[in-house]
């Protein structure tokens, strides 16, 4: 298990501050951040690259605070794959053995064995320059992987793989996972958190701002900050209010939806997640829990679809698949209707409510 006690780390204008964080053994933790947020600089404080100024690094429960990344259970998997570009595959993967001074037919059997666990076995006499990126990755990780650490650090493990190979790399890295390993995965992007972690934690100017599950962390987020990095487009400040068994939010020009239970009274900030809202041509029946009449005003092309604006009162965002956006008949100034169930609407704690909370 790794444990991170009260860690803080000053790099000229910019720190840690005080980051606490466990991971058990076993687990998947994705630590998603923009650039500079101070992910990487975390990661290279868990290997032994750096040394806090204050706090603890303990690895099952043993303290690694000032311990060099030679003497921790970790691999670290960097972000350009640093292949040796003069080496075959076969030399990369047995390069750490051959500086542990292990003998030539141990090398050779734990080279063939994890070249087959990553399916590159067939790769091995050749050269860097003649794999693609998904290859590369396989290679460096098996570099990492042959020393079996207990905790495996990667830092941006997609960004320098293309595309198209992405998902070989993502099923790569869950069967390492459940295997038992346990994996700390730096990255920026929001999709790929989602489709490996078992938990999150979202890491802003140098602290960890919310973690927990993927559906807790991005189905309730703590700011709009978060909630932002989960994509969502349709932020709105309400005031709360509970009658009979229902939560209502009212909204701007008293505009009342009908919500998801928030546990607090007050003010708050509702939101909607785009993919949730449906539009229609004519008023559906039977009518959503919130369903309002409006007024397109913006369509956009959007990564699966079309993204539509919608003037209902308030500025709706709706994300339509090109199949039902064909199926509208509406286009830019016409009539509508849109709607979203009561539980696609939640509310959270307007006092974290900033761009940088």
């Amino acid at each position: 298990m790794l444990k991170l006690e009260n860690i803080r780390k000053k790099f000229g204008a910019f720190a840690l501050s005080g980051i606490s964080l466990e991971v058990p053994d076993g687990e998947y933790f994705v630590l998603l951040g923009r650039s500079g947020s101070g992910k990487t600089c975390l990661l290279e404080l868990i290997a032994g690259l750096n040394t806090p100024d204050s706090g603890t690094v303990r690895i099952d429960g043993q303290n690694m605070t000032n311990s060099k990344i030679q003497d921790r259970p970790v691999g670290l998997v960097f972000q350009d794959f640093a292949i040796f570009p003069n080496m075959t595959v076969y030399g990369n993967i047995a390069y750490p053995l051959r500086s542990k001074g292990m003998k030539k037919d141990e090398i050779a059997g734990k080279v063939k064995s994890i070249a087959a666990e990553m399916d590159i076995s067939i790769l091995l006499s050749r050269y860097p320059q003649y794999l693609s990126s998904g290859e590369l990755q396989r290679v460096a990780l098996a570099r990492t992987l042959v020393l079996s650490p207990r905790l495996l650090l990667l830092d941006e493990p997609m960004s320098s793989v293309d595309a198209s190979l992405k998902d070989d790399i993502r099923k790569v890295l869950r069967r390492i996972n459940r295997s038992g390993l346990t994996v700390i995965h730096v990255t920026h992007d929001y999709r790929e958190a989602v489709s490996l972690a078992g938990r999150v934690g979202v890491i802003h100017a140098g602290t960890i701002v919310q973690e927990g599950t993927p559906e807790s962390v991005f189905g309730r987020p703590a700011s709009r900050f978060v909630a932002r990095y989960a994509g969502i487009k349709n932020f709105f400040n309400v005031r709360l209010r509970k009658e009979g068994d229902d939560w209502k939010a009212i909204g701007d020009r008293n505009i009342t939806f009908r919500v998801d239970g928030s546990g607090f009274t007050g003010g708050g900030l509702m939101i909607v997640r785009s993919e949730n809202i449906t539009i229609n041509d004519n008023e559906p029946f039977p009518r959503a829990d919130n369903c309002f009449r409006g007024v397109i005003r913006e369509i956009f092309p959007s990564e699966y679809g079309m993204e539509i604006t919608v003037d209902a009162g308030m500025l709706f965002v709706a994300d339509l698949s090109f199949s039902d956006f064909r199926k509208l008949k509406g286009r830019e100034a016409s009539q509508v209707w849109i709607s979203f169930p009561g539980e696609a609407a939640v509310v959270i704690d307007g006092s974290n409510d900033s761009e940088t909370s």
